[in-house]
């Protein structure tokens, strides 16, 4: 596992999944983070509490990223922790979808699937502002990176208007629509907080099954998570707002 070497992360999105899987892949590390949070609709649940079982440096959150007083809670809860060392690392993993075609979308799919995977990041990213900005601008600190101050959001290759990849096999225009917006948003990120040393990017982590049910990708979990660690351990200040996937490689927006 490659070694990304940072204090504090918060993931959302932790009750399973990929959200999960970089739980544990963080705890895997040679040098795990000193605050790891795991923010899940069910701080309660199995799935997440055998991970974070016998953790000290695992603190489960509950967070509903389409409830602004649930964010705030929780900033006030990762703020009791960090001090005034900040948080370093934001993944914004918590996502959902609604299988669809052009034909038979809805107003009602655009809606829940917009709140979630775009609204969520924006409110989440805005909330926890403050603490990324005390890290990004801690002594010692140059250079952007995920070791410093960082927003990542989970996005798919589906959301680039470039590439429209794969829309024989699946249309969901919502959750494309949902995540060619957060693409937007990771782009405003990096152009308003850049100058606070937070970098900002999109990262599609690839056809992971299980259990997100899209057939038999290309990327297990597992193989997804370690990926990503190692994408997010070189990423740089050349870096900031800019799409890649798990493997490394540079996406068109």
């Amino acid at each position: 596992m490659e070694d990304l070497a940072v204090g504090s992360v918060l993931l959302t999105g932790c009750d399973a999944g990929l959200g999960l899987g970089l739980l544990k892949g963080f705890l895997e590390q040679p040098r795990p983070p000193q605050h790891l949070f795991a923010a899940c609709l069910d701080p309660q649940g199995k799935a997440i509490n055998e991970v974070a079982l016998g953790c000290p440096n695992v603190t489960v959150l509950a967070l509903d990223v389409t409830d602004p007083n649930s964010i705030k809670g929780a900033v006030r809860k990762v703020q009791d922790k960090v001090g005034n060392a900040g948080l370093n690392l934001l993944i914004n993993t918590a996502g959902t979808t609604r299988r669809s075609t052009l034909a038979t979308e809805t107003a009602e799919n655009m809606t829940l699937v917009y709140t979630t995977n775009t609204i969520g990041p924006l409110q989440t990213s805005q909330a926890f502002l403050p603490l990324l900005k005390e890290a990004g601008e801690a002594e010692g600190q140059s250079g952007m990176s995920c070791s410093r101050a960082a927003i990542v959001n989970i996005s798919s290759i589906l959301g680039s208007i470039e590439a429209a990849e794969a829309w024989e096999e699946r249309q969901d225009v919502c959750y494309r629509c949902s995540k060619a917006a957060l693409n937007m948003l990771t782009k405003c990120l990096a152009l308003e907080y850049g100058g606070s040393g937070i970098l900002c990017v999109s990262v599609d982590p690839g056809y992971v099954t299980p259990p997100l049910g899209r057939g038999t990708g290309p990327a297990t979990v597992e193989e997804s998570v370690r990926g990503i660690l190692r994408l997010l351990g070189w990423l740089s200040a050349s870096s900031n707002g800019t799409f890649w996937d798990w493997r490394g490689q540079s996406l068109p927006w």
